[in-house]
């Protein structure tokens, strides 16, 4: 997979950030997520990591970030600002994304590829069909995935399924 040449290296770097919150979430007992919203000028206005493992399975961080853009940023802030994830949204957190009106989502890895790795390690499918964020909210403009970022995401991934996903070995 070549990497998307519309990923400039602050994409990049806010993409590496994601996947560290993505890490933090997993040391903490939850699914590998981390998502961060920037202003129009690259500015960070909110960062967080998936929380679901109180049960809460909606307590995403693409959500929270709707939820939050909603209660602080004007129509037109929002619409300026990009969200940068470890994970292409699901369909729940797209519509999200699409109903506050915010701006371009980029991607570490897609759902398409984790997807693809559940089904290498057999991992069942979750209650909700994996759909790109644009078959949900198709006018968002979007890029990703990031090819090293996707590989870190996906041994995140492994990790959480207790798969032994050493390349090296």
């Amino acid at each position: 997979m070549s990497q998307p040449p519309d990923l400039t290296e602050k994409d990049r770097q806010n993409l590496a950030q994601c996947v560290d919150l993505a890490r933090e979430a997993l040391d903490a007992g939850d699914e590998p997520f981390g998502s961060i919203l920037v202003d129009e000028r690259g500015g960070q206005l909110f960062a967080d990591r998936n929380r679901v493992a109180g049960g809460d399975h909606t307590r995403h961080p693409e959500f929270e970030i709707a939820r939050w853009a909603a209660e602080h940023l004007t129509p037109e802030q929002r619409a300026r600002a990009t969200v940068y994830t470890s994970g292409e949204h699901c369909p729940m957190c797209s519509a999200a994304h699409a109903w506050v009106g915010l701006g371009k989502i980029v991607y570490a890895s897609s759902s398409e590829q984790l997807t693809a790795w559940h089904d290498e390690w057999q991992v069942p499918a979750g209650p909700v069909r994996p759909l790109p964020i644009t078959a949900v909210a198709p006018r968002i403009e979007v890029a990703g995935p990031d090819d090293e970022l996707s590989a870190r995401v996906r041994r995140l991934h492994a990790r959480l399924h207790g798969i032994d996903d050493d390349p090296v070995r």
